[in-house]
């Protein structure tokens, strides 16, 4: 069914759509898609399915860019910044982007360990004290009740900062799933905004590992912790650390963990539930947090995080400064999950549906920070061998193709359920779209 606002405003955008404007410094932008290797006629496909899940009411609105060989050849925002305040959508709106926080906090750690003050082979608790000593929770029936009980049991081997970037540390998401430890996860009420991060560290110790250290790839808080030892070893909040080392080289001026002033006028927002007519609950990201979430508290733009995908297609350089060294970003893009690893079962309920999970079946693994390609074919989505990418709970997600020289961002702010088939959708039109 087609909304009041769907001819005008549809034949407004459609016509916007067939250039490219100039929305941020950074990336250049080419004159026709051609240049790069793209089909302007075969991106029209891209622009006409987005469009018209906005006309009928599917989706708020979405800001997708494509960038190949250094240059941006596609930029659209398609709908509503706001529907229910009928504000259209604008290439700088900001979003937030969730999980795709984890890649900014992995590069601040990695950061570290260039130059000598963290080693990935280093227990937690070398940085982290109180995560000393930490016990395994067990799930087994009692004898007598019938019922599940939890046991504890000592870990075979503590965690290490690797561990952390690979979530296969043994911590897990209260979130996702139910299970004792996951239970004793959110009666701990871990995503409390007002709390810091060392407080999160200080109940997150006092907690039941889920699986053995270094046995499960368990999608978990484990970047949470990261960047609470990217603090301890900077001696400064990660948000400060991301804005110094990070967000300011780049210039990525609209990327953080919060945003203030004029700015604020330039939040996207998920639509309301026809069925309820509210909508989805998302963080107000218009107060400054205590704690800075280093898996899932940042904001950016389209912009912004195609600016800091480009430093990593380009091995850690951006316009003559070295972020990283080349062979650290080859390193963390690499397959780190060891052979026979498990995976929680939990986990991958969440992502089969999406094909995004780091599991053989799959043709995919994780590295330090992302999850990357580890075979041409096996997984319904097109890609490519050594391809990394992740995506955020609210909607949005990346991909870098280094052998297309291609950068994907897709920015939207929606339920969960949502965001899959968008994915997806966004992958198939972009592969058909190469004439290269």
């Amino acid at each position: 069914m087609q909304g009041p606002w769907c001819a005008t405003l549809s034949s407004l955008l459609l016509a916007a759509s067939l250039t490219i404007p100039a929305f941020a410094e950074g990336l250049p932008k080419v004159d026709r898609p051609e240049n790069v290797g793209l089909s302007s006629e075969r991106l029209q496909r891209l622009t006409h399915a987005f469009q018209a899940d906005v006309d009928k009411g599917l989706i708020p609105g979405a800001v997708v860019l494509v960038a190949r060989k250094g240059k941006v050849a596609y930029a659209k925002a398609f709908g509503f910044q706001d529907r229910e305040k009928q504000v259209p959508m604008k290439l700088d709106a900001i979003f937030r982007v969730a999980s795709m926080t984890k890649p900014f906090t992995s590069v601040a750690a990695m950061m570290l360990v260039e130059e000598g003050r963290l080693q990935l082979l280093d227990p937690v608790s070398v940085y982290l004290p109180e995560f000393k000593g930490l016990q395994v929770g067990v799930e087994k029936i009692n004898q007598g009740t019938g019922q599940p009980e939890l046991t504890l049991e000592p870990a075979r081997r503590e965690m290490t900062v690797q561990d952390l970037m690979r979530h296969t540390s043994g911590l897990t998401y209260g979130i996702f799933g139910k299970s004792l430890v996951k239970q004793a996860y959110n009666n701990a009420n871990l995503f409390d905004p007002s709390q810091t991060s060392a407080d999160l560290i200080t109940k997150l110790a006092k907690l039941p590992l889920a699986a053995q250290p270094g046995t499960t790839w368990d999608y978990s808080m484990s970047t949470d912790v990261l960047g609470r030892i990217v603090e301890v070893v900077s001696g400064q909040r990660l948000d400060q650390f991301i804005a110094e080392r990070i967000s300011k080289p780049l210039a990525l001026t609209d990327t953080g963990f919060s945003v203030g002033g004029d700015k604020t006028a330039r939040i996207a927002e998920p639509q309301a539930d026809p069925t309820t007519g509210k909508r989805p609950p998302m963080p107000d990201m218009t107060r400054q947090p205590n704690w800075m979430s280093g898996g899932g508290g940042m904001v950016s733009t389209a912009a912004d995080y195609a600016e800091f995908a480009q430093m990593l297609l380009n091995r850690g350089e951006w316009n003559g400064r070295h972020l990283l060294a080349a062979k650290t970003v080859t390193f963390m893009t690499s397959d780190h999950l060891p052979p026979g690893i498990a995976f929680s079962q939990v986990t991958l309920l969440g992502f089969h549906p999406q094909a995004t999970a780091p599991t053989p079946e799959d043709g995919q693994s994780f590295g330090l920070g992302f999850a990357v390609r580890t075979h041409a074919g096996r997984n319904p989505l097109p890609g490519s061998v050594s391809e990394f990418y992740w995506t955020g709970l609210y909607g949005t997600a990346f991909w870098v193709d280094p052998e297309e020289k291609l950068i994907v961002v897709l920015m939207m702010q929606l339920p969960p359920p949502q965001a899959p088939h968008y994915r997806s959708l966004l992958r198939n039109l972009i592969y058909q779209a190469l004439i290269e």
